[in-house]
């Protein structure tokens, strides 16, 4: 499962509901073209882009054993969390209404923190699009939702999402040990970034 952020930030109860509230109402149409939250009408074509190991198998957080059982309940679990204010789980769409990705943004009122995990069907990796999209999400989380810090962990192999996250000027911050939801155990490095230096580095 998802941890918070290793540095904890002082939040006040109305800045942990204004963001709760953020969640809930967030028009993820804003993320990108053919963005939607995901639901049950979806469990298919979750199912089908996460059977590919290419996808799903550097995520640590996905449901395993990958199967409709599986799927179906964390969609269902993303949209509880969601009235939650806690998470969203939304999925990208060609242009033929397939889902051809997803992204995971789990938060932490309570810490005005928030994490990212994601992936793009294997036939739409490697087009130099991971990099700006990863920016704009980056950005899109830090001002629609209003978390003050974000934290990302990539698994250790996993150069090309490295490559990006260092990119984008998250920070360093070591190893950490990710759970899976089976209970194993992944390494994975880890970063973070404050609002304020996001703000700075793209001079908002």
């Amino acid at each position: 499962m998802s941890a918070p952020p290793k540095t904890v930030l002082e939040v006040s109860q109305e800045e942990a509901e204004a963001i709760r509230q953020a969640v809930r109402t967030a028009d993820v149409s804003t993320l990108g073209e053919r963005r939607e939250r995901a639901e049950l009408g979806h469990v298919p074509g979750l199912v089908a882009l996460l059977s590919d190991d290419r996808v799903s198998g550097p995520i640590y957080d996905l449901p395993r054993p990958i199967g409709v059982e599986s799927v179906t309940r964390w969609v269902t679990e993303g949209q509880a969390q969601a009235l939650a204010g806690e998470a969203l789980l939304i999925v990208s769409l060609d242009a033929a209404g397939e889902v051809a990705g997803y992204s995971r943004i789990t938060v932490w009122p309570d810490r005005s923190a928030a994490e990212l995990a994601g992936a793009m069907r294997a036939d739409l990796q490697g087009r130099g699009q991971g990099g700006p999209g990863m920016a704009h999400s980056f950005g899109w989380i830090f001002e629609t939702l209003g978390v003050r810090l974000m934290c990302l962990t990539a698994a250790l192999d996993n150069i090309r999402v490295q490559k990006g996250i260092d990119g984008a000027g998250f920070v360093r911050m070591g190893e950490r040990d990710a759970v899976r939801p089976d209970g194993t155990i992944r390494r994975s490095v880890y970063w973070e970034m404050t609002r304020d230096a996001w703000r700075m580095r793209h001079r908002l």
